[in-house]
């Protein structure tokens, strides 16, 4: 696509009976990330998809969207009108989504949830897959992504939280309150009896490298030395500690549960926030959603003594 050649004819509308609104997506993608790959990985396609249906928006208008900077796509006039009134559409879209979603009180369908990688991985799995079990006719797709799915823009239709402060809730949102979430200090129980037994080997933090060391986190009896253990995700972030380089921390529900770990002695949890169920607008009225939030609700629950820490005593 020829990204040169701005200023076409400026479209006065954005006539709906003319625009195929999958097109309109993409361009709405482009805009809000930036770039064409931003758009590429928000849709789950490959570049040259991006790039044809906004070509093919352009075409249809009559104008062309953007412009090319060495720092990315910047909308031109004629992209800059089109951006309100596809925003228009898009929420016009969702409602009718909701609305007619909401009316579904069949169990067969489709459920998708958004949550945190940990929370899936190492704590409701196996909850998601006796829910899978006792109703076969519902098609899940778990969205565990770094980046939370957009309940709003119809992304998913249950999001399961960490809510640290409830007023940060968008309004328009529905939830079930969940247990407490803490957070400690841990390091390998191996690792620990060496420093005990004094192994001369350096402790290091080990830390994901977008986020660093927590205010609160200290390291207790053990003392670390200068030079951090960097990781780029949780899984790495595990093995690590495993594997005796340092300490770390990490959510009770994890470090707790993992027998090769052990908290490190003179630390303190911490709270990260409580767990919700959310979900928006008349989605939440549908049957599959509400047996799904109904059934997870109780699960959690009976988690509470494991995520608020209290599951162990201590080493």
């Amino acid at each position: 696509m020829d990204w040169t050649g701005f200023g076409r004819r400026t479209p006065a509308v954005l006539d709906c009976t003319m625009i195929d609104w999958d097109d309109v997506r993409y361009f709405l993608a482009v805009a809000r990330g930036g770039s064409v790959r931003a758009a590429a990985e928000r849709l789950g396609v490959n570049h040259s998809t991006v790039l044809r249906r906004v070509a093919q928006l352009e075409e249809r208008l009559g104008a062309l969207m953007f412009e090319k900077l060495p720092s990315g796509y910047r909308l031109t006039a004629a992209g800059e009108e089109v951006l309100e009134l596809a925003d228009q559409m898009e929420a016009s879209s969702h409602q009718l989504e909701t609305r007619v979603f909401g009316r579904d009180q069949g169990v067969r369908g489709l459920l998708r949830v958004t949550l945190a990688p940990p929370l899936a991985t190492h704590l409701l799995m196996p909850d998601f897959a006796d829910f899978a079990r006792l109703h076969p006719d519902i098609e899940m797709d778990i969205l565990s992504f770094g980046e939370l799915a957009n309940l709003t823009n119809r992304e998913a239709d249950v999001a399961i939280r960490v809510v640290y402060d409830r007023k940060t809730l968008p309004p328009n949102l529905h939830g079930l309150k969940g247990p407490e979430l803490f957070g400690g200090v841990y390091m390998s129980r191996d690792r620990l009896a060496a420093w005990r037994a004094g192994a001369p080997d350096p402790i290091r933090w080990i830390v994901i490298s977008i986020h660093g060391i927590p205010d609160w986190a200290s390291e207790g009896e053990v003392r670390t030395a200068e030079v951090p253990f960097r990781v780029t995700d949780a899984g790495a972030q595990i093995v690590a500690v495993r594997q005796g380089l340092g300490i770390t921390t990490l959510p009770c529900f994890v470090g707790d549960a993992d027998p090769l770990l052990v908290r490190v002695p003179g630390t303190d949890l911490h709270m990260y926030g409580t767990l919700w169920l959310l979900t928006q607008g008349e989605t939440r009225k549908t049957k599959r959603v509400r047996l799904f939030t109904e059934f997870v609700s109780r699960r959690l629950a009976a988690y509470a003594p494991l995520l608020a820490g209290l599951s162990i005593s201590g080493d």
